[in-house]
This record gives C-alpha cells, structure tokens and sequence, in this order.
C-alpha cells in the first residue's frame, strides 16, 4: 500500500511569513485536519533545513502524560524560559493542544515578551475556537486556518484518472488520514468513528448540551440541504414534520453556530450585488469536509451537483478568498406580457482584496437551454468583474461571446 504524504507547502510558507511579527501564531481548524503534524513535523523541517539549530526549536505536547507537570501555567513558563540558553539565539517555542495548560491565554501572552522568541500553538477546537481568538488575545494573537486537503493537494498524490479521482475525493472528502487507510471500508468506519466520538463529543462537553438528538439531527439535516437556502425557523419547521421534536428557532440557531465554531459547517451569506448589501433572511450551511457530512448520512446522500457545490465553496475559501451566495435582482415579462421582479442566484461572489470573481456551478450540462439557465444570473450583473461557470463534465476550458469564462471542475481544482 502506497503511504501518502502531504506536504500542506501553502500552509508552511503562511507560518514562515509570520516569523517575527510580535503575535502568537495560532493553527486552527477542525479536528483531525492535521495541525500537529504541519507544526511539529512540516514547520519544524523547515526550520531546520533554513538553519535553525535543533536546539532552538522547543517542542512540547501539552497532551501527553510526560508534560501533565506542565499544564501549571507557572510550571509551564518557567520550563520554557529555562530552555532559552543564549539570548543571541534566536528560539521557537511550538506547543500542541495549548489549551490543556490553566490559563493558557495568560501564558501565551506572558511568552510574547520573550524578546528572541517566536511562539507557535494548536489548540482542541472544543475549547479553542477561531472565535475565540479575536476576544481572548485581543489583537495579539494571528490566526492561521487550515483547510482539508484541496483536491489539487489530494491529486498529487494519488494521480489517476481525473474521474475516478473527483468520485473518491466527493465521497471521502479531504482529511489527511483518511488517504493513508488501505480501502473504502476502512474510510467509512474513521469518518463515522471521528463523527461521533470527536467532532459531536466535543460540542456536547464543551456546551454542556442536554438535547444530544437535537444537535445530531441538526446536523442531518444540514448534511442534507447542502447547496440550499436554510433558516433556523425552517429547519426548527424540518424537526416537527420529520423528527417529531419540537425545538425553538432559537436553539436551532445556538446549535448551529456551535457546528459553525467548531469548523464542521460553514455559513455563506446571501450578498445583494446590485444593492451592494447582504441580506439577512436567508443563508446556505457547506460542510467544511465532505467526508464528514457523507458520514453523518451514511454515505447514501451522492447528489453530486449539490456535492460539487460544496467542494467548490471549499476550495474557494481555503484559496483565501471570502464567499457569498449573490443575489440579483431583474425585471422580465411574463406569459402574459407583464414586466415582474424575479430575483437570480448566483451560486457564489468571491472576494478578496480588490478582486472580485462571480461563480456558477453545474454537474452537467446536457442541452443549450440548461446553459442558457446557468449564465442568466451572470448575464445580470451589472459589472466587469470576472463571471466563471464551472462545469462537472467540460474538458477544455474557453471564453464565449458574452465573456463568461467556461471551465471544467477538474482544471478549477487544479488552479492556484
């Protein structure tokens, strides 16, 4: 069985660029999505093949039953200053699963007046969350999110033919340790095992839930409706007509935004292009992995055009890039002659910095009337940004007369 390795190269150049920059460095990300490793074997391999002596990278799993004497903050501090031989040298502190240290949010910041001292940390999600981040550290801390796999990371090692590889990737979704089991049988019963006894365990201790079927069927239905426009109420209306429970909107929405700060779903809101504004009644929920939400559906759930959404929503922002679901609306005459509104969506507005790129997404595409239905939106848009229209089945990409870019999922996948 071929072992693959991942080098996560974007993600290790993110961290080099933040040397020095007075902040802790903090890794974060769902759970299992290989932060450990990138620190402690990626990042620390590139320290030392850039010169640093092994003697001034400090490694330390606060997880470990050997460093349990570490978890006294004090302990902790003292430890760490005593490693710090020669204030000529110029040292780094890298520690794992941080938030098993008492007051660890104190020790992270006491380590930032260590002036020849750049600090690295992971932390659980269950207790140490992107939201957190910005209120515990107040500026001082600088986040750096990882993402699953991307395909393109997952493709450089497995090759293949290009079908063969979208199926296994839609279906197992990109965490790295699920490319390292020998077969399929194997990757279902991880994802189902982590599902259960990682990622829902973790949000029921760390909010104390009394409701554990209502956090597991929120999830199934989000795991359900994937590429669809949701609202707490809506779904609190699911759990009375399918699960026979009656839960407030308002729980729903607490239970959601538990799954959203633990960094198994994601939140794209829908942006008013013509307004310039977001419109707040409705959103759409991705899952961060594919394989998890296959999971929490025991892998029944295949409908491609709506997984395929969620893949590209995924890449898009593991690319850097912030997503939103747009919006426009149009005037157009019905049957009877009569101008109506209609509003048209746009499956995604990305943005980052000032560039900004409109996106439509499609499995197939069998006839010209199907096209014509996916470019409408696009054709709407009353702008010169970039307008993209990624199709499951198209082999060469091209521009049409209308400037809309067409291009097939496997060279998206495969850009940048």
């Amino acid at each position: 069985m071929k072992m693959f390795e991942f080098d996560r190269e974007e993600y290790v150049e993110r961290l080099a660029s933040a040397l020095g920059n007075g902040m802790v460095k903090i890794i974060t990300g769902i759970r299992r999505v290989g932060k450990s490793y990138l620190l402690f074997e990626l990042f620390k391999r590139y320290l030392l093949d850039h010169g640093t002596p092994q003697d001034c990278i400090i490694c330390l799993s606060l997880d470990e039953r050997e460093n349990r004497h570490l978890l006294d903050p004090d302990a902790l501090l003292e430890f760490v200053k005593s490693q710090l031989k020669d204030d000529r040298l110029h040292y780094y502190i890298l520690l794992d699963e941080v938030q098993e240290v008492q007051d660890f949010v104190s020790v992270l910041l006491s380590l930032l007046h260590i002036r020849n001292a750049d600090v690295y940390v992971t932390g659980s999600n269950s207790r140490f969350l992107s939201s957190d981040v910005a209120t515990e550290f107040r500026g001082r801390g600088w986040e750096i999110r990882v993402y699953p796999l991307r395909f393109s990371e997952y493709y450089a090692q497995v090759g293949g033919d290009k079908t063969d590889a979208l199926e296994a990737y839609y279906t197992y979704g990109g965490l790295p340790q699920v490319w390292r089991l020998p077969n399929n049988q194997d990757r279902e019963l991880y994802l189902k095992n982590i599902l259960e006894t990682t990622y829902i365990r973790d949000i029921i201790q760390r909010y104390n839930l009394q409701r554990e079927d209502g956090l597991r069927e929120i999830i199934r239905i989000l795991a359900s409706i994937i590429g669809a426009s949701a609202n707490s109420g809506r779904i609190a209306n699911t759990f009375l007509s399918a699960a026979q429970m009656k839960v407030p909107s308002a729980t729903v929405k607490r239970y959601i935004q538990h799954l959203c700060d633990a960094f198994i779903i994601s939140e794209a809101l829908r942006f008013d292009i013509k307004g310039r504004k977001y419109i707040g009644t409705e959103t759409k929920y991705f899952f961060e992995d594919l394989g998890i939400r296959n999971a929490v559906l025991n892998f029944r759930q295949t409908e491609y055009n709506h997984i395929m959404e969620n893949v590209v929503y995924n890449d898009l922002r593991a690319r850097g890039y912030s997503v939103d679901v747009g919006m426009v609306q149009t005037w157009e005459n019905n049957a009877a002659g009569n101008s109506v509104r209609k509003q048209l969506e746009v499956d995604f507005v990305v943005n980052k910095g000032s560039e900004r790129i409109y996106y439509q997404s499609a499995f197939a595409m069998p006839d010209a009337a199907k096209f014509a239905q996916e470019q409408r939106p696009l054709l709407r848009i009353p702008d010169n940004f970039r307008k993209r229209l990624i199709v499951g089945s198209r082999r060469m990409p091209y521009q049409n007369e209308q400037g809309i870019e067409i291009i097939g999922m496997f060279d998206f996948l495969m850009e940048g």
